[in-house]
């Protein structure tokens, strides 16, 4: 296990503090491009509460320490006038003690605040509502908010209500029960996203219950979420087997980096959902897992591993076995998966399909998959390709393997040639200009739109991704200091 660095120890290290805004009674000014009615300043909850708002109005919460605020955000805002709640100076407004937010109503936004240097007893300390809808959490830490007993067990961001967008912040440091973020079942169009986060350091919980992020339930596991996660890092999540667990259907996940964490992207439950342009960067630490499948109609493509050291239901594609007459809670037959285009560089396993058999009453082989347009390049002493279970009806094409060893035993499908790929001034392998990978995509998957095989060449997004540029609250730097990527 990676030693824990002390750069984030003290937030405040970190702070830049932006410019603060005039506060007459009212006042027209510009937000995000958005026209606000009228400016209020507030000390504390209870001015807060005291509010009339209305659509376009902005709240300004005055810089200082904010202790025991159980704010209540409740106001009804519209697409073009939202209602927003803004630190007076970004990074500055330092919620502590028992404070906690809760935002219910519609087109509502929070921007600029820091959850630091407290806890609270059992309550979430933000909460979208049920009755909420097309709000925002941005610009916004949480920092080592614990309570004493690790047992306590609330999130530290619960999301109720549909169309809600939580964007460049920062969690780090949560060690007692409970999910960091949670999205929950609902019978509503959800259509969340959460994008530009940086999720910092979890330690490992001694049970389940230790999610960085937790898509719906068991309950809701046959319904659509529509929900979106791109574009975040995931540095030394370490709380459980799962990174992200995945209980809904219809969700994508993509563009996001997980570096050096302990656990997997974890399609768990539910059917349907895309997982594509991520990239893993495991730095050797055995515990550091990949994709791991459950389910029906998954894509798993355009993906890069590196250097990951986890085996089995921590592979860098783990294609789990199901169990027959699944209850909801159990494990759902893999079918119709369509694993392409990924990349594997030096991983110490490849691919185990019908992982897990045997546990849990897991006795059903994946059926009806494609393993496609992947390359992998790794030592001779690793494993590319294990069948803890044997698949049914499983299509093998145009995947490229180098340094496996002739006693791997390998079906059609997998050619053994090297990929001529070359380590750039980013971390990452590419394929050189005289690649065999260039022009080598086979078969029909429209989603991957390629060309080559393997995952694509960095460009600007994810090489500005790997150095977590635009990732995390504006008032904060140095976050891209520890994203070390060994080669």
């Amino acid at each position: 296990m990676t030693t824990k660095k002390t750069v984030f120890a003290s937030l405040s290290l970190l702070l830049v503090m932006g410019s603060s805004c005039e506060k007459p009674a009212a006042v027209k000014l510009q937000l995000n491009g958005i026209a606000c009615v009228q400016c209020h300043t507030i000390q504390s909850a209870a001015d807060l509460q005291a509010l009339s708002l209305q659509p376009g109005d902005t709240v300004i919460m005055k810089s200082g320490q904010w202790t025991n605020q159980e704010l209540t955000f409740s106001a009804q805002g519209t697409s073009q006038q939202p209602i927003v709640l803004l630190a007076e100076q970004p990074g500055a407004v330092i919620m502590k003690g028992t404070s906690s937010i809760s935002i219910t109503g519609k087109w509502l936004v929070v921007n600029g605040l820091v959850f630091q240097n407290g806890y609270t007893s059992g309550k979430n300390v933000v909460d979208f509502t049920s009755s909420s809808s097309n709000c925002r959490l941005t610009n916004t830490a949480i920092v080592d908010y614990n309570p004493p007993a690790a047992t306590t067990d609330y999130r530290w961001v619960s999301i109720n209500g549909s169309n809600h967008r939580i964007d460049h912040c920062y969690l780090k440091g949560k060690l007692h029960q409970g999910p960091t973020m949670v999205v929950w079942g609902t019978n509503k169009t959800m259509k969340h996203r959460i994008d530009h986060n940086f999720f910092g350091e979890r330690a490992e919980l001694p049970n389940n219950g230790g999610e960085t992020i937790r898509i719906g339930t068991s309950d809701w596991s046959m319904t659509s979420a529509f929900t979106t996660i791109e574009d975040n890092i995931f540095q030394r999540c370490n709380g459980e087997t799962e990174i992200i667990s995945n209980k809904m259907g219809s969700d994508t996940i993509r563009n996001n980096f997980f570096h050096e964490s302990e656990g997997t992207l974890c399609l768990r439950h539910g059917n349907g959902s895309a997982v594509y342009g991520n990239y893993f960067v495991g730095n050797g630490n055995s515990a550091a897992g990949g994709i791991r499948i459950i389910g029906e109609d998954h894509v798993v493509y355009n993906n890069y591993f590196q250097n990951m050291a986890g085996t089995g239901q921590k592979a860098p594609v783990a294609v789990m076995d199901g169990v027959p007459n699944s209850p909801l809670s159990g494990y759902y037959q893999v079918k119709r998966v369509k694993v392409v285009a990924n990349t594997m560089i030096k991983c110490k396993q490849s691919f185990d399909i019908g992982s897990g058999k045997g546990g849990n009453s897991r006795t059903l082989p994946p059926t009806d998959g494609h393993i496609a347009n992947n390359v992998v390049s790794q030592a001779a002493s690793s494993t590319m390709l294990t069948f803890t279970d044997q698949p049914i009806n499983f299509t093998y094409q145009g995947n490229i393997v180098f340094d496996v060893p002739t006693s791997q035993q390998l079906p059609a499908g997998f050619t053994r040639q090297n990929p001529k790929y070359t380590l750039t001034a980013d971390g990452i392998y590419e394929p050189t200009s005289t690649s065999p990978v260039l022009g080598a995509f086979v078969g029909n998957y429209p989603f991957a739109a390629a060309a080559d095989a393997g995952a694509p060449k960095l460009d600007a997004q994810h090489r500005d991704l790997l150095k977590a540029q635009n990732i995390g609250p504006g008032f904060m730097t140095g976050l891209g200091n520890s994203l070390v990527i060994n080669p």
